[in-house]
């Protein structure tokens, strides 16, 4: 079993480099996507267009009364968060390829108008993909945490743990790191601390690839639905009195 997974979980990272290299070396091949696209507010910042989209959605939209926040980066903007949590009212602000400083950087404008219910943060794993040690990520990590605490005092806030995958497996050892960090001031900080990586390993402590994309790095919906189970345990033990109201309609 361990001998197929390790052979899974290469086939998936061999295929996703591939595709990258493949879409480097391809003539015109960026300029082309780039031109579908409209400019960016902000070259030097590469979310300018989520940021704006965030900040009009909350211009423009009707405001989200009650609602379960996402806060993070591509392991949430991914997730299909509507669909996945059909009885209570959420508000998706993960962006892709996110780091800790860069959800810190645009913090006020990434937050909904109405105050939210609960929250759920996933983020850090970005930062050591390029090349943050883990202190540094667990100390980023911790103070997204506080400021979150500080503006919201009541809502219940769940930490999601940093994710093992196929293709990022050589950080797990950092992601480890940082995730006790974070574990040993859960209860300080007045967060929660969920374990989200274990459900994602196989029976011989690997990365189960069949929970991925092609990509060894995001989750396929089979993966999705795991997580979705977790946050949904959660939310019954710290929002009763919503989920009470959820299972009665």
């Amino acid at each position: 079993m361990r001998t197929a997974n390790i052979a899974c979980a290469r086939s998936i990272a061999t295929r996703a480099i591939a595709a990258l290299l493949l879409a480097l070396a391809l003539p015109g091949a960026g300029g082309a996507q780039a031109q579908d696209r409209p400019p960016n507010a902000d070259p030097a910042f590469p979310f300018a267009r989520e940021i704006e989209a965030f900040a009009k959605a909350n211009a423009t939209s009707p405001p989200v009364d009650g609602a379960t926040l996402f806060l993070g980066s591509s392991s949430i903007r991914l997730w299909d968060i509507a669909a996945s949590f059909t009885d209570i009212p959420t508000v998706n602000r993960g962006f892709g390829g996110a780091s800790t400083p860069d959800v810190l950087r645009n913090y006020r404008r990434l937050l909904p108008p109405i105050q939210p219910r609960t929250i759920v943060v996933y983020v850090g794993e970005n930062d050591l993909a390029a090349g943050a040690s883990p202190d540094k990520v667990a100390d980023d990590i911790l103070t997204l945490l506080k400021r979150l605490r500080t503006d919201y005092a009541r809502a219940p806030i769940a930490f999601l743990s940093l994710k093992p995958s196929p293709i990022r497996w050589t950080l797990w050892p950092k992601m480890a790191a940082v995730n006790q960090a974070i574990a040993k001031r859960a209860g300080a900080d007045r967060f929660t601390y969920l374990d989200v990586g274990s459900v994602l390993l196989a029976r011989d402590g690997l990365p189960d690839a069949s929970l991925f994309r092609p990509d060894g790095l995001h989750m396929n919906p089979q993966g999705y639905r795991r997580w979705t189970q977790l946050i949904d345990n959660w939310l019954d033990r710290v929002a009763p009195a919503a989920s009470a109201t959820r299972k009665a309609s």
